[in-house]
């Protein structure tokens, strides 16, 4: 049975954004793979706002949560593998879940489960232009 984590968070990530509510993820900062700004982590942990207006190009799929951003000025890609995911919940209210316990957990646990994340991408160099007399 696949992990109920990545369905739960993106269906609670559009419930919240319906609600006109700022979601946010909690994420354990030390878990292998988690590529976040170092600077603002404490006691191990970081809260991440995932808000349509915070983020770019924010991608919930069955392995992690990963978007750029910008921290202190700074534009950098973050990549949450699905074990890291901690809660999502809304800065607002408070509403929303933890994980750890739900159907397909115990994946997150084993030693098979590995992500790797993946390689940023290069921005591709644009052709110069040129003109072309035509007669």
């Amino acid at each position: 049975m696949n992990p109920s984590r990545p369905y739960l968070i993106r269906g609670l990530h559009e419930w919240l954004i319906d609600n006109d509510l700022t979601p946010h993820i909690a994420v354990d900062a030390f878990v292998k793979g988690v590529m976040v700004p170092e600077q603002f982590i404490s006691d191990g942990q970081i809260v991440l706002n995932i808000s349509p207006s915070a983020v770019v190009g924010l991608t919930i799929d069955d392995h992690a949560v990963s978007f750029s951003a910008r921290f202190g000025g700074m534009p950098m890609n973050v990549y949450v593998p699905m074990s890291a995911v901690l809660a999502i919940y809304a800065r607002e209210t408070g509403a929303g879940m933890g994980f750890g316990q739900e159907p397909g957990a115990e994946l997150y646990a084993s030693d098979d489960y590995d992500p790797e994340p993946p390689e940023p991408e290069q921005p591709k160099k644009a052709a110069r232009p040129s003109l072309k007399v035509v007669k």
